[in-house]
C-alpha cells in the first residue's frame, strides 16, 4: 500500500504507440496462423501447438523475451507489451505456452535475481523461444496459495498447464526450487483431458528424476509466489482479449442475422444485453491495464491490482462468452463455429491461478483497515 501522507501514483492505463504497434504484428500473425478452422483442427489432433507459430511469435516477433532483460538475452520491456500479447493470444485462443512459459516460468527465474548460473542461461533459452518452461503446480494454485508441491524429490503433481510441451519443469519442494528437463531419466508426462482443448493439461511424475538446485526453498517459494501474481495478474488480459472477441462477433452476427426483416440486433431486448456487455467490457479493460501498469511499475499496490482484475475480469469473459454463444443462436451450438472455445477458455480461466471468488477475499484482506 501507498506510505501516509504520499498520493499515490497515477496508472497509465492507456496504450502507446509501441504496444500498438507490437498489438498490430501479433494480430496479422494469429489472423495467417490461428484462425478458427485452423485452431479448431489443432484442438482435434495430438499436437495442439504450432511449432512454426510459436517459433514466429516467440522468436521473429521477440514476444518470449519481453519480460527478460537485455543483458540476458531479452527484449528489455514489461508487463504491459506482455499484457498486449496475451489480449491478442485471448482474442484468437490461439494454443501457445506464452502464458506459463514466458510469463509465470520466466518471471519465477527472474525472481531469483541472478545475472549468471542455470536460471539466467535458461531464461536466455526461454527469450530465444528456443525452449519452453513450466511452473509444475496446479494451474488452479493462487498466488497467495504457493507453496512447496513436493515434499521431496519424487512424487506427482497434477492439472500443469502446457506441461506435455515444456521442455524444463520448475518444480517447487521442501527441498528447494529445481529445473528438471521433462525428457529426463524418471519423468513421466500423462495428457489430462481438460475443459479448454487449447490449453492442454498434464499430470507429472517424477521418480528418481534429478534436476538443477536453482534457489533454496525460501527463495524458490518467493519466486514462485512472484511468477504466480505476474500470471494472474496477465491473464486477466487474456480474459480482456475474449471478451473483447465475444462482443465484437456478436454484434457483427446481430447486424448480419435478420429475423421478421429485420436484423436481430435492432431488437430493444438484445440492444440491452450488449450494451451491458458493452459497459462490462470497457470495465473489464481498466482493470486489467491497471494490473499490468502495477507489475510493470513494480508498485507496492500490485498485489491488490491483481486482485481486482481476476476478481472482476473472470466473471466478464464468461459472461461474454455465454451471450456471444448464446445470442448466435443454433450457430452458436454447433462445433464448427469458435464460440464454444471462447467459452471453454473463459470458463477454464475463470479458475486459473486462484478463483473470483478467492480474489476477492484477497481484496479485502489487502484494503483492510489498520485498527486505530
Amino acid at each position: 500500500m501507498t506510505a501516509p501522507n504520499q498520493p499515490p501514483a497515477t496508472p497509465d492505463l492507456l496504450y502507446s504507440q509501441d504496444e500498438e504497434d507490437l498489438r498490430s504484428a501479433v494480430r496479422a500473425l494469429l489472423a495467417d496462423r490461428a484462425d478458427a478452422p485452423t485452431v479448431i483442427a489443432a484442438t482435434e489432433s495430438d499436437t495442439p501447438y504450432d511449432t512454426r507459430l510459436w517459433s514466429s511469435l516467440a522468436g521473429d516477433i521477440g514476444a518470449a523475451g519481453l519480460l527478460v532483460p537485455e543483458k540476458l538475452g531479452g527484449q528489455g520491456a514489461s508487463h504491459r507489451e506482455a499484457a498486449v500479447v496475451l489480449e491478442e493470444l485471448g482474442r484468437s485462443v490461439a494454443p501457445a505456452p506464452y502464458l506459463t512459459s514466458s510469463v509465470v516460468a520466466t518471471e519465477t527465474l527472474l525472481a531469483l535475481g541472478t545475472e549468471d548460473g542455470p536460471a539466467a542461461v535458461l531464461l536466455g533459452e526461454l527469450a530465444s523461444g528456443a525452449r519452453t518452461a513450466v511452473l509444475a503446480v496446479p494451474f488452479a494454485t493462487p498466488p497467495a496459495g504457493a507453496g512447496p508441491v513436493l515434499a521431496g524429490p519424487d512424487g506427482t503433481v497434477r492439472g500443469i498447464a502446457d506441461a506435455a510441451a515444456a521442455d524444463v519443469l520448475l518444480v517447487p519442494t521442501a527441498e528447494g526450487l529445481y529445473a528438471v528437463e521433462t525428457s529426463g531419466p524418471g519423468v513421466a508426462v500423462e495428457a489430462l483431458v481438460p475443459l479448454d482443448l487449447t490449453r492442454p493439461l498434464a499430470a507429472v511424475t517424477l521418480t528418481g528424476a534429478t534436476g538443477t538446485l536453482l534457489a533454496d526453498a525460501d527463495a524458490g517459494a518467493t519466486a514462485v509466489r512472484r511468477g504466480l501474481l505476474a500470471g494472474a495478474g496477465l491473464l486477466a488480459s487474456e480474459q480482456l482479449g475474449i471478451a473483447e472477441w465475444c462482443l465484437t462477433e456478436t454484434v457483427r452476427h446481430t447486424r448480419e442475422r435478420h429475423q421478421f426483416n429485420r436484423p436481430v440486433g435492432s431488437f430493444q431486448a438484445l440492444k440491452h444485453r450488449m450494451a451491458q456487455l458493452w459497459l462490462e467490457v470497457v470495465s473489464a479493460r481498466a482493470a486489467a491495464r491497471n494490473a499490468a501498469d502495477a507489475l510493470a511499475t513494480g508498485s507496492p499496490d500490485a498485489p491488490l491490482a491483481v486482485a481486482v482484475a481476476q476478481a472482476y475480469c473472470s466473471g466478464v469473459a464468461v459472461h461474454a462468452a455465454e451471450e456471444c454463444v448464446q445470442l448466435h443462436g443454433g450457430i452458436g451450438m454447433t462445433w464448427e463455429h469458435p464460440a464454444h472455445l471462447y467459452l471453454k477458455r473463459a470458463k477454464a480461466d475463470s479458475i486459473a491461478y486462484g478463483t473470483a471468488g478467492g480474489h476477492r477475499q484477497a481484496v479485502g484482506e489487502l484494503t483492510e483497515l489498520p485498527a486505530p
